[in-house]
């Protein structure tokens, strides 16, 4: 099965974007289904189960990022980025957001709030930096990205300490470590 399902990708696609992309989804699975079996942690099911999943799945990214023209980069097998991004989502990340919830509650239940809609421009190189900064930026509470536009983001911003911020103001460290992560 899996023979037929990398021999159907097209001959102008590398073999490399398909393993990586079945490698992911195989391990999404497995992750999602631990402790279900006798082999390891899965049944004999769940690993064959998992393996069509992750073929059908690895076959509708590609052809979904060949129709949308999107390009992997290897940069992304990188090890360091893996380890670099679970660094920023457990530790920057993981305590601006705690920070940010605490300073919501005090907003809310003192209605001590200045919102104001603010643009910054974090000086990212490519769209998936962009995107992952905006989306930080969404995800901790008293923030909201509305617009990514020629490189600079519109936030919401519930507590505007000035009309012109600095990136750190709003998002703390996130653009530095977003730039390790993707550039």
């Amino acid at each position: 099965m899996l023979l037929l399902a990398i021999t159907s990708v097209d001959r102008g696609e590398t073999l490399l974007d398909f393993i990586v992309a079945f490698c992911l989804s195989l391990v999404a699975y497995l992750v999602l289904t631990a402790g279900s079996g006798n082999i390891l942690l899965w049944s004999n099911a769940e690993l064959i189960l998992g393996t069509i999943f992750a073929v059908i799945t690895a076959l509708i990214v590609k052809s979904l990022f060949n129709k949308l023209n999107i390009k992997l980069s290897n940069k992304a097998l990188n090890p360091k980025r893996w380890l670099l991004f679970l660094a920023y989502v457990f530790g920057p990340f993981a305590l601006s957001l705690i920070k940010a919830n605490i300073d919501v509650a005090y907003r809310v239940l003192t209605g001590k709030i200045k919102p104001a809609i603010v643009e910054i421009d974090p000086k990212l190189k490519n769209d998936f930096g962009i995107a992952m900064l905006a989306n930080s930026i969404t995800l901790t509470p008293g923030t909201l990205t509305l617009e990514a536009k020629g490189g600079k983001l519109y936030i919401h911003w519930l507590n505007a300490k000035s009309e012109k911020p600095r990136i750190r103001q709003v998002c703390s460290s996130f653009a530095d470590w977003i730039r390790r992560i993707t550039e």
